[in-house]
């Protein structure tokens, strides 16, 4: 039985692989090796949301040899990212989407304060100590994606005569909502960046999910019925939904 778990820990060790970062230009990208015993091959890609690089690593493929696979794609991986764009960080000067509205990010040398916005400058005034702007910016942020999350999803519960427990804000990379059947509903706080009727539409699918927990004929017709932008914001959605993605969080 030791042998046996100083084998599986060998074992473990050896499926498991450092990431590492790629340097282009300006931006570091990270890099995430995930080893696959099925691959044939070394496979690279963008992650969905297209802020990293994802390796597929064969067994007995060492991580110096998928590093240097990296390496020889740098023209592939730029081509990709300029097709991705820009990355957006939380950091002064950067142009951040709020509801759908470019406004620049200002750091305001107090120490004490809330994060305020100017609607007619298009600025978002963030106080504090610098090294903290991050976080305190991300916490204005989902606060204010909460608050317009639970105002849609309250409007349209009583539109269709249903209930909910609770509200739950994720960074899902794959979806922008979910229900439960028991109730319970899940969004991207992410959805604070895009226009207010893509929000408001997310909210109103997730809802009549509570009365249809599936995508039949029943549920897009009280969808439609109740929220008649839909169409506009799944195609919203479809077009920009990877340029939410690459604020980094």
């Amino acid at each position: 039985m030791v042998q046996f778990l100083e084998s599986l820990r060998k074992t473990t060790k050896q499926q498991t692989l450092e990431p590492s970062s790629l340097s282009l230009g300006d931006e570091a990208i990270s890099v995430v090796f995930r080893r696959h015993v099925n691959a044939r091959r070394l496979i690279l890609r963008l992650e969905p949301c297209g802020s990293g690089l994802l390796v597929t690593v064969p067994r007995g493929v060492s991580r110096a040899r998928a590093l240097d696979f990296v390496e020889r794609s740098r023209s592939w991986i730029c081509s990709q990212l300029d097709k991705r764009g820009r990355l957006t960080h939380l950091e002064p000067g950067q142009c951040l989407k709020l509801r759908g509205i470019d406004h620049e990010i200002r750091h305001i040398q107090s120490r004490r304060g809330l994060v305020t916005t100017d609607p007619v400058r298009r600025l978002i005034h963030v106080p504090g100590d610098l090294p903290h702007l991050r976080r305190r910016l991300l916490t204005f942020l989902k606060a204010e994606a909460r608050a317009d999350i639970t105002a849609a999803c309250s409007k349209y519960a009583t539109l269709m005569d249903v209930g909910f427990r609770r509200i739950t804000l994720r960074d899902q990379k794959s979806r922008w909502g979910s229900c439960s059947a028991s109730g319970e509903l899940s969004f991207s706080w992410r959805l604070i960046l895009t226009p207010e009727y893509v929000l408001d539409y997310v909210a109103a699918h997730e809802v009549a999910h509570l009365r249809h927990l599936n995508h039949g004929a029943r549920f897009w017709r009280l969808l439609l019925t109740q929220c008649p932008h839909a169409t506009k914001a799944r195609d919203w959605l479809r077009l920009n939904g990877q340029q939410v993605h690459l604020v980094v969080a």
